[in-house]
């Protein structure tokens, strides 16, 4: 995109970031190969002065890698004054290396990490439990309030990193991404935020503020369950080059270049896949809502929501994930156990339609007292919404709820 000839998000997803080689053809190569060749050592030495961006050995990157990095950096910028400049991404071979890696980059020993209250169960175990281990420690605000978030920075002066998911997993509470980077930015700390649930089509952090966003790219981005993978993405280019990514070559979070050239056949289709699938949760959620068997129904579009004036502010839709609570563990695993149209299985942002228990499946790894602390009851059911006819899915859920 540019600012003279601005291009749409639906036209971005499409053609940002393609590779055109001289073979001639319209999609671009596999390139499945883990290392490259040079022609001489002159070759080398070009490379090794920094002259040419020659690929020298997959770990490092290879060209489907940086296509996808191209394109998702260029939807996240989408809208920013300068668009793609200074922006920068990278692809790593799972949403967990990609949270690793940001976190790692701006933390080190010493160094203090505010999050959520809840988060993602791996996210929530990396920060709680791993990072402690090697003397980065942490503290957690619900909601992250911007007064109680004021007051905690100024208890933690060593805080480099507030970390935050917008809408969180699994409860679909919301945080203002302006007003934590406000807070944050006056205290000398950086703003990480989770964008999987959203997706850059329905909210761009960098617009807000933030300084980093990471994504499972497993989810929504590649869109058709066929995939591992994460990403970074940030409009600092040197904090990027010399602290997040440069972490791929010495953890080995690497995607394979099979992996993200599905990734990025998927990515084309992202603007339009997200507006079905919120029309469709839409639908569903106003199902719940009123259905007598569900105790609350949390999405940021329904006008019950606590935070749907922020949902509308902050994002350009309402994504496709709904949380609902049906009182009890008994009365999930009897709902669970009658689905048939939906399927009971990890992961979300899949074409079709995917419930889990959080307490159990994904949030199993929480303590269970923070479990609770953080809204994930035993009763509380995660829905993402799929594409097949919202008729459809409503009619499997009434029967399973009946």
């Amino acid at each position: 995109m540019t600012n003279n000839h601005p291009r749409s998000m639906a036209t971005e997803a499409i053609h940002a970031g393609e590779i055109h080689d001289s073979s001639g053809a319209h999609i671009a190569p596999i390139y499945q190969s883990s290392t490259y060749t040079f022609n001489g050592m002159e070759g080398v030495e070009a490379w090794a002065e920094g002259a040419n961006d020659t690929y020298i050995y997959a770990r490092g990157g290879n060209p489907a890698r940086t296509a996808l990095a191209n394109k998702l950096a260029a939807l996240e910028a989408y809208g920013l004054e300068n668009g793609t400049d200074g922006v920068a991404a990278e692809i790593f071979g799972s949403g967990m290396a990609a949270i690793s890696a940001a976190l790692m980059g701006l933390a080190t020993a010493g160094d203090h990490i505010i999050a959520q209250r809840v988060l993602y169960g791996s996210a929530d175990h990396l920060i709680a439990e791993v990072l402690p281990e090697y003397g980065v420690t942490n503290s957690r605000i619900a909601g992250l309030n911007p007064e109680t978030l004021e007051r905690e920075l100024g208890a933690n002066p060593s805080t480099t990193v507030v970390y935050l998911e917008t809408p969180a997993n699994p409860t679909m509470t919301l945080v203002d991404i302006a007003a934590t980077a406000a807070v944050a930015h006056a205290h000398g700390a950086r703003v990480v935020v989770d964008n999987t649930f959203a997706t850059p089509v329905l909210q761009r952090p960098l617009e807000h503020g933030a300084d980093v966003v990471v994504h499972s790219t497993t989810k929504y981005i590649n869109g058709h369950g066929t995939v591992i993978g994460g990403a970074v993405v940030s409009n600092d280019v040197v904090l990027m080059e010399e602290r997040i990514a440069s972490l791929i070559r010495f953890i080995g979070g690497v995607p394979s270049p099979f992996d993200c050239w599905l990734t990025n056949l998927g990515l084309k289709t992202l603007p339009l896949r997200m507006r079905e699938h919120s029309a469709n949760a839409m639908l569903v959620a106003r199902f719940l809502e009123g259905h007598p068997g569900v105790r609350t129904t949390m999405y940021p579009g329904l006008e019950s929501h606590p935070q749907h004036d922020l949902a509308t502010r902050q994002m350009d839709g309402y994504g496709a994930m709904i949380a609902f609570d049906l009182g009890s563990y008994g009365a999930a695993a009897h709902f669970l156990d009658r689905i048939e149209l939906c399927t009971l299985a990890v992961s979300l942002g899949n074409i079709d339609t995917l419930v889990e228990h959080p307490a159990s499946m994904t949030h199993r790894v929480v303590d269970p007292d923070e479990r609770e602390a953080s809204g994930i009851t035993d009763g509380l059911i995660r829905i993402s919404v799929g594409l097949e006819s919202a008729d459809d899915i409503v009619a499997d859920l009434d029967r399973a709820l009946g």
